[in-house]
């Protein structure tokens, strides 16, 4: 079973004023066992040169270069291992003070919650037709005739480039269906 506690954090506007108070549960994955509580913990990043090629080619053929920002990422991964966590304090029923949470989904704090999260983007962009590049696992190609588009993942923002605007707004709405996101242009 893995101890869980409250983060709290206020959320302020550029010119310093609070924007809103935010609390979440958060895991105590230091107690996490390897085989037990999780399994993977490997989350891909982008390679350096991964990038320059992207960008230089972007730029050559002056393609549009978008970036997403995925809201609250690691809690959009389905978890595959049975994990147990102790209920938050303050949140203890006193006619049941010993039961647990069964964790469906991945928290922040488990060791496995970047993995997790990056499962379920991958297994999504695959649906929509992107392939994942062997050399590197963060970058995505999507190639359909005389459409092509690049997409790399860093955690939970996304950059994108393609030779098609269209492209662009069907990929973003096919993605907000599955997780909330920004596009920051």
């Amino acid at each position: 079973m893995v101890p869980c506690k409250w983060v709290f954090k206020l959320k302020r506007r550029s010119d310093g004023s609070v924007e809103c108070h935010k609390a979440r549960p958060v895991t105590v994955s230091y107690l996490q066992k390897s085989g037990v509580d999780f399994l993977e913990t490997f989350s891909p990043v982008i390679k350096p040169p991964t990038v320059h090629m992207i960008l230089a080619l972007a730029i050559s053929f002056h393609w549009d270069i978008r970036q997403l920002d995925i809201s609250n990422s690691f809690l959009h991964g389905l978890l595959e291992e049975e994990v147990y966590m102790s209920r938050p304090k303050d949140f203890v029923d006193p006619a049941h003070p010993h039961f647990v949470c069964k964790l469906y989904k991945s928290l922040y704090g488990l060791k496995q919650a970047p993995c997790t999260w990056f499962n379920r983007l991958s297994t999504t962009l695959l649906a929509l037709g992107f392939h994942n590049s062997l050399v590197d696992p963060s970058l995505f190609t999507y190639h359909l005739e005389k459409i092509h588009a690049f997409l790399l993942v860093y955690v939970d923002d996304i950059l994108v480039t393609s030779n098609d605007q269209n492209i662009f707004s069907s990929f973003i709405s096919q993605l907000q269906v599955q997780v909330a996101m920004k596009d920051l242009g």
